[in-house]
């Protein structure tokens, strides 16, 4: 798998990104990523469905935790045609606990913790951490990728704007 060194910084330090960048006109790599509850999610279980695809270091982290609650709240308005995933390499059960506490129910929160594989996929993984690095995908109803965000210093928020106004340019 390529790497990247310096591709992405937290504060201010380089970090190595491992993996291509998706862009716009990709084809959404499938993953298998674990639920709270232990099963397994694939892409195509969404397929038909605008998906916003959030990658976080962690949900314990403050930006992270405002990231997805943001993304929470705003996929919430936009109707039953838009699913929002974020994904972290915590643990199912810690993601269960913070989505409990943080009151979050529209987004569902996938654990990558297993291998990476999602990381590696979507161009996501920091090598030296073994976390995914902050990044944005959204992906249209044929599985196609029309927007990426990724975000160089991962204590930064993404271009929420941006994200949002991908998703309902998908949505037609």
């Amino acid at each position: 798998m390529a790497e990247h060194p310096g591709d992405v910084t937290f504060q201010g330090a380089p970090l190595t990104r491992v993996g291509e960048k998706l862009e716009a006109g990709d084809k959404a790599p499938d993953f298998h990523l674990l639920a709270s509850d232990l099963s397994e999610v694939t892409l195509a279980d969404s397929a038909g469905k605008v998906r916003v695809i959030i990658a976080v270091p962690s949900l314990d982290t403050g930006v992270c935790d405002a990231e997805a609650r943001r993304f929470d709240e705003e996929i919430a308005g936009l109707g039953d045609g838009v699913v929002g995933i974020a994904v972290s390499a915590d643990l199912p059960s810690a993601q269960a606990r913070w989505c409990s506490a943080a009151d979050v129910a529209t987004i569902q929160t996938l654990s990558d913790h297993r291998d990476m594989a999602f990381g590696e996929a979507y161009g996501a993984l920091i090598k030296e951490l073994r976390l995914n690095s902050r990044s944005v995908f959204v992906v249209d109803r044929d599985g196609v990728v029309r927007y990426t965000e990724y975000v160089k210093e991962i204590t930064e928020h993404p271009n929420y704007d941006a994200a949002l106004a991908a998703v309902k340019e998908a949505l037609g």
